[in-house]
């Protein structure tokens, strides 16, 4: 499961460019991921310049 700082977000796009389901969003000044479509490859993990998404295997985790 993919978890969002959005404290820390620059709102850039860059995991929206690589996320092959397409199931990140980002609006005025919210990012949102389709959990249900979100297939956790981590490509938005690995690209996120600024750090702001990052993955757990624990689905009880809380947003960051």
């Amino acid at each position: 499961m993919i978890l969002i700082r959005e404290d820390m977000c620059d709102f850039c796009g860059v995991c929206v460019s690589v996320c092959p389901p397409d199931c990140i969003e980002l609006r005025e000044a919210e990012i949102i991921i389709d959990r249900e479509a979100c297939t956790d490859c981590k490509l938005c993990v690995y690209v996120c310049p600024v750090e702001t998404l990052r993955y757990t295997e624990n689905r009880h985790e809380s947003v960051l």
